[in-house]
Protein backbone atom coordinates (compact mmCIF):
# COMPACT_ATOMS: atom_id res chain seq x y z
CA UNK A 1 0.00 0.00 0.00
CA UNK A 2 1.13 3.58 -0.62
CA UNK A 3 0.17 6.92 0.89
CA UNK A 4 0.20 10.33 -0.78
CA UNK A 5 0.59 13.27 1.58
CA UNK A 6 0.02 16.85 0.43
CA UNK A 7 1.08 19.80 2.55
CA UNK A 8 3.85 22.17 3.54
CA UNK A 9 7.55 21.57 4.05
CA UNK A 10 8.77 24.63 5.87
CA UNK A 11 10.78 26.33 8.60
CA UNK A 12 9.40 27.19 12.03
CA UNK A 13 10.64 29.48 14.79
CA UNK A 14 9.01 28.42 18.04
CA UNK A 15 8.95 29.75 21.59
CA UNK A 16 7.37 27.80 24.44
CA UNK A 17 7.64 28.11 28.24
CA UNK A 18 10.36 25.44 28.01
CA UNK A 19 12.62 27.05 25.44
CA UNK A 20 12.87 28.44 21.94
CA UNK A 21 14.35 27.66 18.55
CA UNK A 22 14.99 30.26 15.89
CA UNK A 23 14.75 27.97 12.87
CA UNK A 24 13.78 24.31 12.62
CA UNK A 25 12.31 22.20 9.84
CA UNK A 26 8.53 21.86 10.07
CA UNK A 27 5.42 21.88 7.89
CA UNK A 28 2.37 19.63 7.83
CA UNK A 29 3.66 17.25 5.15
CA UNK A 30 6.98 16.89 6.96
CA UNK A 31 5.32 15.72 10.17
CA UNK A 32 2.89 13.42 8.34
CA UNK A 33 5.71 11.82 6.34
CA UNK A 34 8.01 11.18 9.29
CA UNK A 35 5.17 9.67 11.32
CA UNK A 36 3.65 7.57 8.53
CA UNK A 37 7.02 6.22 7.36
CA UNK A 38 7.29 4.21 10.57
CA UNK A 39 4.39 2.08 9.28
CA UNK A 40 4.13 2.22 5.48
CA UNK A 41 6.40 2.69 2.49
CA UNK A 42 6.38 4.47 0.19
CA UNK A 43 5.07 7.78 1.49
CA UNK A 44 4.64 9.90 -1.62
CA UNK A 45 5.17 13.58 -0.82
CA UNK A 46 3.63 16.52 -2.67
CA UNK A 47 4.90 19.91 -1.53
CA UNK A 48 7.02 22.93 -2.46
CA UNK A 49 10.27 24.27 -0.98
CA UNK A 50 12.75 27.02 -1.69
CA UNK A 51 16.48 26.99 -2.29
CA UNK A 52 17.09 27.12 1.46
CA UNK A 53 15.45 23.81 2.41
CA UNK A 54 18.23 21.51 3.68
CA UNK A 55 19.44 18.76 1.35
CA UNK A 56 20.21 16.63 4.40
CA UNK A 57 16.53 16.73 5.37
CA UNK A 58 15.57 15.53 1.90
CA UNK A 59 18.13 12.73 2.18
CA UNK A 60 16.79 11.73 5.60
CA UNK A 61 13.26 11.49 4.23
CA UNK A 62 14.34 9.41 1.26
CA UNK A 63 16.21 7.07 3.60
CA UNK A 64 12.93 6.50 5.45
CA UNK A 65 11.00 5.60 2.30
CA UNK A 66 9.56 9.02 1.49
CA UNK A 67 9.41 9.70 -2.25
CA UNK A 68 10.00 13.33 -3.19
CA UNK A 69 9.14 13.31 -6.90
CA UNK A 70 6.16 15.55 -6.11
CA UNK A 71 8.20 18.15 -4.21
CA UNK A 72 8.87 21.25 -6.32
CA UNK A 73 12.11 23.11 -5.57
CA UNK A 74 12.03 26.82 -6.43
CA UNK A 75 15.59 27.99 -7.00
CA UNK A 76 15.10 31.72 -6.44
CA UNK A 77 12.72 31.83 -3.46
CA UNK A 78 12.74 30.91 0.21
CA UNK A 79 10.69 28.17 1.86
CA UNK A 80 7.51 28.88 3.80
CA UNK A 81 8.31 30.26 7.27
CA UNK A 82 6.16 30.45 10.41
CA UNK A 83 6.96 31.82 13.84
CA UNK A 84 4.84 31.44 16.95
CA UNK A 85 4.84 31.78 20.72
CA UNK A 86 2.90 29.38 22.98
CA UNK A 87 1.17 30.52 26.16
CA UNK A 88 1.71 28.91 29.55
CA UNK A 89 -1.15 26.42 29.03
CA UNK A 90 0.52 25.21 25.78
CA UNK A 91 -2.94 25.02 24.17
CA UNK A 92 -3.00 28.57 22.81
CA UNK A 93 -0.41 30.41 20.79
CA UNK A 94 0.26 33.69 19.02
CA UNK A 95 1.44 33.74 15.42
CA UNK A 96 4.29 36.21 15.15
CA UNK A 97 5.37 35.83 11.52
CA UNK A 98 3.93 34.10 8.46
CA UNK A 99 6.06 34.36 5.32
CA UNK A 100 4.37 32.42 2.51
CA UNK A 101 7.37 32.70 0.17
CA UNK A 102 7.15 29.72 -2.26
CA UNK A 103 3.77 28.68 -0.84
CA UNK A 104 2.17 31.68 -2.53
CA UNK A 105 2.80 29.98 -5.89
CA UNK A 106 2.00 26.39 -4.85
CA UNK A 107 0.25 24.58 -7.70
CA UNK A 108 0.75 20.90 -6.85
CA UNK A 109 1.01 18.25 -9.57
CA UNK A 110 0.59 14.53 -9.01
CA UNK A 111 3.54 12.67 -10.57
CA UNK A 112 2.72 9.69 -12.80
CA UNK A 113 4.47 7.42 -10.31
CA UNK A 114 2.02 8.43 -7.59
CA UNK A 115 -1.07 7.50 -9.60
CA UNK A 116 -2.89 4.49 -8.20
CA UNK A 117 -2.02 5.24 -4.56
CA UNK A 118 -4.63 3.81 -2.23
CA UNK A 119 -4.53 6.49 0.48
CA UNK A 120 -4.46 10.30 0.31
CA UNK A 121 -3.83 12.70 3.19
CA UNK A 122 -4.60 16.33 2.35
CA UNK A 123 -2.84 18.59 4.83
CA UNK A 124 -4.19 21.97 5.89
CA UNK A 125 -4.05 24.06 2.69
CA UNK A 126 -6.17 26.34 0.51
CA UNK A 127 -9.32 24.27 -0.25
CA UNK A 128 -8.95 24.84 -4.00
CA UNK A 129 -5.48 23.28 -3.88
CA UNK A 130 -6.85 20.26 -2.00
CA UNK A 131 -9.56 19.84 -4.64
CA UNK A 132 -7.06 20.19 -7.51
CA UNK A 133 -5.03 17.29 -6.14
CA UNK A 134 -8.12 15.06 -5.88
CA UNK A 135 -9.13 15.90 -9.43
CA UNK A 136 -5.63 15.17 -10.77
CA UNK A 137 -5.84 11.55 -9.62
CA UNK A 138 -6.78 9.15 -12.40
CA UNK A 139 -8.12 6.60 -9.90
CA UNK A 140 -9.91 7.48 -6.69
CA UNK A 141 -7.96 6.36 -3.60
CA UNK A 142 -9.48 3.90 -1.16
CA UNK A 143 -9.55 6.62 1.48
CA UNK A 144 -9.25 10.43 1.16
CA UNK A 145 -8.68 12.33 4.41
CA UNK A 146 -8.37 16.09 4.74
CA UNK A 147 -7.37 18.55 7.42
CA UNK A 148 -8.51 22.17 7.51
CA UNK A 149 -8.64 25.13 9.90
CA UNK A 150 -10.68 28.11 11.03
CA UNK A 151 -8.91 30.48 8.60
CA UNK A 152 -10.43 28.68 5.57
CA UNK A 153 -13.85 28.62 7.25
CA UNK A 154 -13.65 32.40 7.52
CA UNK A 155 -12.12 33.15 4.11
CA UNK A 156 -13.07 30.27 1.77
CA UNK A 157 -16.14 28.53 3.21
CA UNK A 158 -17.73 28.02 -0.22
CA UNK A 159 -14.66 26.25 -1.59
CA UNK A 160 -14.26 24.27 1.63
CA UNK A 161 -17.80 22.91 1.40
CA UNK A 162 -17.14 21.79 -2.16
CA UNK A 163 -14.04 19.83 -1.12
CA UNK A 164 -15.96 18.20 1.75
CA UNK A 165 -18.18 16.48 -0.82
CA UNK A 166 -15.13 14.71 -2.29
CA UNK A 167 -13.48 13.38 0.87
CA UNK A 168 -14.15 10.36 3.07
CA UNK A 169 -12.90 11.86 6.34
CA UNK A 170 -12.33 15.28 7.85
CA UNK A 171 -9.94 15.99 10.74
CA UNK A 172 -10.54 19.16 12.78
CA UNK A 173 -10.19 20.29 16.38
CA UNK A 174 -13.19 20.91 18.63
CA UNK A 175 -13.30 24.69 18.07
CA UNK A 176 -13.14 24.19 14.29
CA UNK A 177 -15.91 21.56 14.41
CA UNK A 178 -18.16 24.00 16.25
CA UNK A 179 -17.34 26.82 13.84
CA UNK A 180 -17.91 24.70 10.73
CA UNK A 181 -21.20 23.24 11.97
CA UNK A 182 -22.64 26.10 14.00
CA UNK A 183 -23.34 23.58 16.77
CA UNK A 184 -21.91 23.66 20.31
CA UNK A 185 -22.54 19.98 21.09
CA UNK A 186 -19.79 17.98 19.42
CA UNK A 187 -22.21 15.12 18.73
CA UNK A 188 -24.57 17.48 16.91
CA UNK A 189 -21.58 19.15 15.22
CA UNK A 190 -20.39 15.76 13.96
CA UNK A 191 -23.78 14.91 12.46
CA UNK A 192 -23.98 18.29 10.74
CA UNK A 193 -20.46 17.97 9.28
CA UNK A 194 -21.02 14.42 8.05
CA UNK A 195 -24.12 15.65 6.23
CA UNK A 196 -21.75 17.92 4.27
CA UNK A 197 -20.02 14.90 2.73
CA UNK A 198 -17.46 13.06 4.87
CA UNK A 199 -18.54 9.62 6.08
CA UNK A 200 -16.03 9.77 8.92
CA UNK A 201 -15.01 12.62 11.21
CA UNK A 202 -12.21 12.97 13.74
CA UNK A 203 -12.46 15.79 16.25
CA UNK A 204 -9.15 16.39 18.01
CA UNK A 205 -9.25 17.74 21.56
CA UNK A 206 -5.53 18.21 22.20
CA UNK A 207 -4.51 16.98 25.64
CA UNK A 208 -8.05 15.62 26.10
CA UNK A 209 -7.86 13.05 23.31
CA UNK A 210 -9.85 12.58 20.10
CA UNK A 211 -13.32 11.52 18.96
CA UNK A 212 -14.08 9.36 15.92
CA UNK A 213 -17.56 9.52 14.35
CA UNK A 214 -19.21 7.38 11.67
CA UNK A 215 -22.98 7.38 11.32
CA UNK A 216 -24.31 6.76 14.82
CA UNK A 217 -21.04 5.17 15.99
CA UNK A 218 -18.69 7.12 18.26
CA UNK A 219 -15.26 6.19 19.65
CA UNK A 220 -13.22 8.19 22.14
CA UNK A 221 -9.47 7.86 22.58
CA UNK A 222 -7.72 9.63 25.46
CA UNK A 223 -4.43 11.44 25.19
CA UNK A 224 -1.54 9.99 27.15
CA UNK A 225 -0.87 12.07 30.29
CA UNK A 226 2.65 13.42 29.86
CA UNK A 227 4.81 14.92 32.56
CA UNK A 228 6.18 17.50 30.14
CA UNK A 229 4.92 18.87 26.83
CA UNK A 230 7.90 20.59 25.27
CA UNK A 231 6.52 21.73 21.89
CA UNK A 232 3.02 20.93 20.57
CA UNK A 233 3.79 22.20 17.06
CA UNK A 234 2.99 19.52 14.50
CA UNK A 235 1.25 17.20 16.96
CA UNK A 236 -1.97 17.20 14.93
CA UNK A 237 -0.11 16.44 11.68
CA UNK A 238 1.88 13.71 13.43
CA UNK A 239 -1.41 12.24 14.67
CA UNK A 240 -2.65 12.23 11.06
CA UNK A 241 0.56 10.58 9.87
CA UNK A 242 0.33 7.80 12.45
CA UNK A 243 -3.37 7.32 11.75
CA UNK A 244 -2.93 7.12 7.97
CA UNK A 245 0.25 5.07 8.24
CA UNK A 246 -1.54 2.37 10.23
CA UNK A 247 -4.53 2.28 7.88
CA UNK A 248 -2.29 2.05 4.81
CA UNK A 249 -0.08 -0.63 6.38
CA UNK A 250 -3.08 -2.79 7.31
CA UNK A 251 -5.13 -1.91 4.20
CA UNK A 252 -8.23 -1.91 6.38
CA UNK A 253 -10.57 1.09 6.61
CA UNK A 254 -13.20 -0.50 8.85
CA UNK A 255 -14.45 1.49 11.83
CA UNK A 256 -12.80 -1.01 14.21
CA UNK A 257 -9.43 -0.57 12.54
CA UNK A 258 -9.84 3.21 12.59
CA UNK A 259 -10.16 2.89 16.37
CA UNK A 260 -6.74 1.22 16.41
CA UNK A 261 -5.40 3.87 14.05
CA UNK A 262 -6.48 6.64 16.41
CA UNK A 263 -4.46 5.03 19.20
CA UNK A 264 -1.46 4.74 16.88
CA UNK A 265 -1.85 8.37 15.84
CA UNK A 266 -2.17 9.49 19.46
CA UNK A 267 0.95 7.54 20.38
CA UNK A 268 2.94 9.20 17.60
CA UNK A 269 1.68 12.65 18.62
CA UNK A 270 2.79 11.98 22.20
CA UNK A 271 6.34 11.51 20.93
CA UNK A 272 6.21 14.64 18.77
CA UNK A 273 5.56 17.01 21.68
CA UNK A 274 8.62 15.80 23.62
CA UNK A 275 11.11 17.89 21.60
CA UNK A 276 11.14 20.78 19.15
CA UNK A 277 10.00 20.01 15.61
CA UNK A 278 10.03 16.46 14.24
CA UNK A 279 13.18 15.58 16.22
CA UNK A 280 11.61 12.76 18.27
CA UNK A 281 9.99 11.22 15.19
CA UNK A 282 13.48 10.64 13.79
CA UNK A 283 14.80 9.11 17.04
CA UNK A 284 12.14 6.52 17.89
CA UNK A 285 12.01 2.93 16.64
CA UNK A 286 9.46 0.12 16.41
CA UNK A 287 10.03 -0.97 20.01
CA UNK A 288 9.48 2.58 21.32
CA UNK A 289 6.21 2.84 19.40
CA UNK A 290 4.95 -0.56 20.57
CA UNK A 291 5.72 0.32 24.20
CA UNK A 292 3.92 3.66 23.89
CA UNK A 293 0.86 2.00 22.31
CA UNK A 294 0.83 -0.49 25.20
CA UNK A 295 0.77 2.48 27.60
CA UNK A 296 -2.38 3.70 25.85
CA UNK A 297 -3.90 0.23 26.11
CA UNK A 298 -3.14 0.08 29.84
CA UNK A 299 -4.62 3.55 30.30
CA UNK A 300 -8.09 2.52 29.15
CA UNK A 301 -8.15 -1.19 30.00
CA UNK A 302 -10.27 -2.20 33.00
CA UNK A 303 -12.63 -4.92 34.22
CA UNK A 304 -16.06 -4.14 35.58
CA UNK A 305 -18.94 -6.27 36.75
CA UNK A 306 -22.35 -5.04 35.72
CA UNK A 307 -25.02 -5.40 38.37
Amino acid sequence: MSLITVGTMAFDAIETPFGKTNKIVGGSATYVAYAASHFVKPVQQISIVGFDFPQEEMDEMRKRGVQLDGVEIVADKKSFFWSGRYHEDMNTRDTLITDLNVLADFDPKVPDGYQGSEFLMLGNLVPKIQLNVIQELTKRPKLIVMDTMNFWMESAMGDLKIVLKYVDMLMVNDAEARQLSGQFSLVKAAKTIMEMGPKFLIIKKGEHGALLFHGDEVFFAPALPLEEVFDPTGAGDTFAGGFMGHLAATNDISFDNMKRAIIVGSAMASFCVEKFGPTRLKEINKEDIEFRIQQFKDLVSFDIELI
